[in-house]
């Protein structure tokens, strides 16, 4: 049977909300590096409050010194960047505070991150926080996100949905 992969199923992994908040898609964020989508596929979500977890079940493969994004990694190779505010690069470190290590084991909702999201309209930028596939053309298929634009989401919510290659 397994002629041209008919009998392989098809992973998908799930990818949650890691803060309370308002859904963003992508297409509407407002940065183009982003919105097209030249960092991979993923949403934003505008936070509530300052609380960051993690998106995915995985393991934390990168904390930026800038504090300002951290990637991940699933146990099926997929690799997650959650990126906190735009532009957030130029406030080195200030508003972020990171709660977790390279290495470390986390599952959905585990907090990984807190941001001071006064502090960062303080400084005139956007908070809004992002989740992106960063290998998406290596790994994914195809993905569709199961909320709607502004859809209110609390963190641990299912938020996107990607097929693997």
């Amino acid at each position: 049977m397994g002629l041209f992969g008919l009998g392989k199923k098809k992973i998908t992994e799930t990818i949650y909300a890691p803060v309370n908040g308002k859904l963003k898609t992508l297409e509407n964020v407002n940065d183009p590096v982003f919105a097209q989508k030249l960092m991979g596929d993923g949403f934003g979500v505008v936070p509530a409050q300052g609380n960051i977890y993690s998106p995915v079940e995985g393991i934390i493969t990168s904390v930026f010194k800038t504090k300002h994004a951290l990637g991940l990694k699933t146990s099926n190779g997929l690799e997650v960047m959650v990126h906190m505010g735009l532009d957030t690069v130029e406030l080195a470190g200030k508003p972020f505070e990171i709660l977790v290590e390279e290495g470390d084991k986390v599952k959905v909702q585990t907090p990984i991150a807190k941001m001071d999201l006064e502090q960062v309209r303080l400084a005139k930028k956007d908070t809004i926080i992002l989740t992106i596939i960063t290998n998406t053309a290596d790994k994914i298929d195809s993905s569709s996100l199961s909320v709607e634009n502004n859809a209110d989401l609390k963190n641990g919510s299912k938020v996107m949905e990607a097929k693997l290659k």
